[in-house]
């Protein structure tokens, strides 16, 4: 594909926001037209940029990353997002993003995942293709696992999935751009909500449900 790909970031961390634009300004196939921090400011971005690919947080304020492609349909999406959680993944999908791939990915894997999704193919992290997969298939009883989540906040839920993979609660308020005293509030939340005594027992919780 020759054309430059106008793309869009979506992400409520200016801080990520600024790290995507450098790795993509750096190849000059991809031109990041715009960059937004939260639902209502990606959908005006959309409606005056007409990006042809948007980068998507799963998790912004205002609705989320499918209230975004709910309110504006039209360009293509592809998830960028810290969670591999199986929910996530599938309900991102099912909202209408072409791809779902995390954080950890590199610049030039990126670009080539932009590139894949302008030209119409479906995009997905190694470990997540299989999410969809087994979703479709019925093998993860996708309904139970949203009733349990809705009763977390998005943010009580990125640091669950942290927590529950072992992070510390020093590594998980660097990963989230948070104080260490904010990760100890929503932790004791995410107990008190899930009825559950420890993060060991979150670990448990959070791995019978293929949340990890």
């Amino acid at each position: 594909m020759t054309d430059v790909v106008k793309v869009l970031v979506v992400d409520d961390h200016a801080m990520f926001r600024r790290g995507v634009r450098a790795e993509l300004d750096a190849d000059p196939t991809v031109s990041v037209v715009a960059e937004a921090e939260d639902v209502e400011t990606a959908v005006a971005a959309i409606s005056s940029q007409r990006p042809d690919v948007v980068l998507l947080d799963v998790h912004l304020p205002g609705g989320g990353g499918v209230e975004v492609m709910r309110r504006a349909p039209g360009p293509l999406f592809l998830a960028l997002s810290v969670s591999d959680a199986a929910e996530d993944v599938i309900g991102t999908i099912r909202g209408g993003a072409r791809g779902y791939v995390t954080k950890t990915i590199t610049g030039p894997e990126l670009v080539a995942a932009i590139h894949r999704v302008a030209t119409g193919d479906a995009v997905f992290s190694p470990r997540l293709a299989g999410f969809v997969l087994d979703a479709f298939a019925g093998a993860i009883d996708v309904a139970s696992v949203d009733e349990d989540l809705d009763r977390l906040t998005e943010r009580e839920r990125e640091v669950m999935r942290l927590i529950a993979r072992g992070y510390s609660y020093k590594e998980v308020a660097r990963e989230l751009f948070i104080s260490i005293k904010t990760v100890e509030t929503h932790m004791s939340s995410v107990l008190r909500k899930l009825q559950l005594s420890s993060r060991h027992e979150l670990t448990r919780w959070a791995n019978d449900r293929r949340l990890l």
